[in-house]
């Protein structure tokens, strides 16, 4: 079963020895995931347009403001959650949504 993860704040410290420092960790973390990180993904730009029920579009968010995402495989949501307890961005502040996906074929 897929699951998305939708990253929520985190963010890069400025300096580039933080940032490495950082990556190493987002490194260490897909490799502990192993082969159940389906999609690493990526960080967000943080341009999103919204478009409402009937049609019309704005600028921002439904709601909070999601910061990037992954995809993992896993036999459950609650191993998928317990893989995402690992992720970096936590330890930076950040919270993570872990949607099921659902498989039709």
């Amino acid at each position: 079963m897929k699951y998305l993860l939708v990253y929520y704040g985190g963010g890069m410290p400025e300096s580039p020895a933080a940032q490495a420092r950082v990556l190493k960790q987002w490194e260490k973390w897909f490799a502990k995931v192993g082969p159940a990180m389906v999609d690493g993904g990526n960080p967000f730009s943080g341009a999103v347009n919204k478009i409402r029920a009937d049609g019309s579009t704005a600028k921002g968010p439904i709601g909070k403001r999601a910061s990037g995402y992954s995809i993992i495989d896993a036999p459950s949501l609650d191993k998928a959650t317990k893989l995402a307890k690992g992720c970096p961005i936590i330890r930076s502040g950040g919270e993570i949504a872990v949607y099921e996906t659902f498989n039709a074929m």
